[in-house]
């Protein structure tokens, strides 16, 4: 019956995630299909330059709540699974947190709903690390902010916010579910900007507000 609950969580959770926010919002604004504009992502960044600025903030703030809730139905049904006799015990919840946050970041990054294509998982991470850990998501934005300030490279700042979160999770002593998840999670989020960082290493990665022939 555990593992039943288990399969239940990774499935209700990537479902979540796979909802596919950027690509709704695109085609209801513009009739496009976002993934053949711009980097070819359904991502927020993306949703600024084809689409803008509106619908990219709409986009970003939704894909963080799918992060979000993924982990708080886990919270939420705690106290309902730990009261039934499923062989779940309180250990299992960080663990379960975790799986739900993962898979929705598998989800918004391998959507179902757009044969297996999406985004770059940052915003939906963002949004798990925010249930899981508030103090670390706050932290995880500042320097996200201010990366962004000095450089302009959105994916830059997302990189550097995932890196944060793991060092800020060692820190804060938060539970080893949480920092396996912060390792596991940003390294998907830095593979994900494989060809950002190609970009920024030979220069050619664009800036907000700067005009370029390579995508974000």
């Amino acid at each position: 019956m555990a593992v039943l609950v288990v399969l239940a969580v990774a499935v209700a959770a990537y479902l979540l995630g796979s909802i596919p926010t950027g690509f709704l919002v695109a085609k209801g604004l513009k009739g496009i299909d976002i993934r053949e504009h711009g980097s070819g992502t359904t991502g927020a960044t993306n949703v600024l330059r084809t689409v803008g600025k509106g619908a990219a903030i709409a986009v970003l703030l939704i894909d963080l709540l799918k992060g979000l809730i993924a982990v708080l139905l886990v919270t939420a049904t705690m106290p309902l699974l730990l009261s039934t006799d499923l062989g779940i015990t309180a250990p299992w919840q960080p663990w379960l947190e975790v799986l739900a946050g993962l898979m929705a970041l598998v989800g918004h990054s391998r959507s179902i709903w757009i044969n297996f294509t999406g985004g770059k998982s940052a915003a939906s991470g963002l949004g798990v690390v925010l249930a899981l850990s508030w103090p670390v998501a706050l932290g995880a934005i500042a320097i996200f902010a201010l990366v962004l300030a000095l450089s302009r490279i959105v994916s830059l700042g997302s990189m550097a916010g995932a890196i944060a979160i793991l060092l800020l999770m060692i820190i804060t002593g938060q539970p080893l579910a949480y920092i396996l998840l912060a390792v596991a999670g940003g390294g998907y989020v830095i593979l994900r900007h494989r060809a950002n960082i190609k970009r920024i290493l030979a220069g050619q990665e664009p800036r907000l507000g700067g005009a370029s022939s390579h995508p974000q």
